[in-house]
């Protein structure tokens, strides 16, 4: 039975979907690859893909994720180009998934230990600003 897989990295993973797809294609795998802006969609024969992605995830088993997808790549059912452009179902469900991925991966990778949040950056107050010009002013 074929099946289609896409192999997310996450934003903060050393990995890349290009060194996946490279990765892919020197491989002794039989599968079609597609890259995405998230990873690599792999398409083929079900334990052929399974035993490809097991050996992609040894790469970074905290950085790297798995998610099935139902239509292999280029399918007319999902693909944009035959549905007139835009994105694709599914599109904005992978992009926010995408989002929490740093954090599982720090979760994944911590064993244990409690690793730091980066701080998040607060926008500045208008008085905060007004007081800088007039301190660079003086």
């Amino acid at each position: 039975m074929k099946v289609t897989k896409y192999v997310i990295t996450s934003s903060e993973s050393d990995i890349l979907p290009s060194d996946i797809a490279m990765k892919i294609y020197g491989s002794k795998y039989d599968v079609s690859v597609k890259e995405t802006c998230f990873g690599v969609m792999v398409s083929g024969e079900e334990e052929v893909v399974n035993a490809l992605v097991k050996d992609i995830r040894a790469l970074d088993p905290a950085g790297i994720f798995i998610k099935d997808r139902g239509f292999p790549p280029g399918d007319p059912r999902r693909c944009r180009g035959h549905r007139g452009g835009g994105a694709r179902p599914g599109f904005y469900m992978i992009e926010s998934e995408s989002k929490m991925l740093p954090m599982i991966s720090r979760a994944l990778a911590s064993s244990g230990e409690v690793l730091p949040i980066p701080e998040k950056k607060k926008p500045l107050l208008p008085s905060r600003l007004e007081e800088i010009i007039k301190e660079d002013l003086s």
